[in-house]
């Protein structure tokens, strides 16, 4: 019986990609803190795994997109991941100078993102141990 790693993993993989990209993001967003007309970014974690085909935790995988003429907009606009899932954040107090990072909220973001990916890390590696045990069988 042939094994698909990929199903076994599961969502985890995705998860540990977009959660990459995110951590990417709010390193930018910190980095710009202070630079003029900067909008801080972020991505809908929710949208990018619905996205991904992984539905929105009720067991269904989204409809996927189809362009039934050729003057349809694709949904790539510009400023926004492959799949529509980055997006401009809202700020609480905006600056006079337009910029609306918020050190703080991008700080705890970026704290809550980290442990969010070292725990996707660490799931992953119970699986494949889990998986090394099976196969062994030790």
């Amino acid at each position: 019986m042939a094994l698909d790693i990929d199903s076994y993993i599961g969502m985890q993989a995705q998860a540990l990609k977009v959660q990459s990209r995110r951590t990417e993001l709010l390193a930018a967003n910190l980095a710009n803190a202070d630079t003029p007309g900067y909008k801080a970014r972020d991505i809908d974690f929710r949208e990018a795994l619905s996205a991904a085909g992984y539905g929105t935790g009720t067991g269904s995988a989204p409809l996927p997109m189809a362009r039934t003429s050729a003057g349809h907009v694709d949904g790539l606009g510009s400023g926004t991941a492959a799949d529509g899932t980055l997006k401009y954040r809202v700020p609480l107090a905006p600056a006079l100078d337009g910029n609306t990072v918020d050190a703080q909220l991008e700080q705890a973001a970026f704290a809550e993102n980290a442990v969010r990916y070292q725990a996707t890390l660490t799931l992953i590696n119970s699986k494949l141990r889990s998986l090394m045990t099976a196969i062994t069988g030790q």
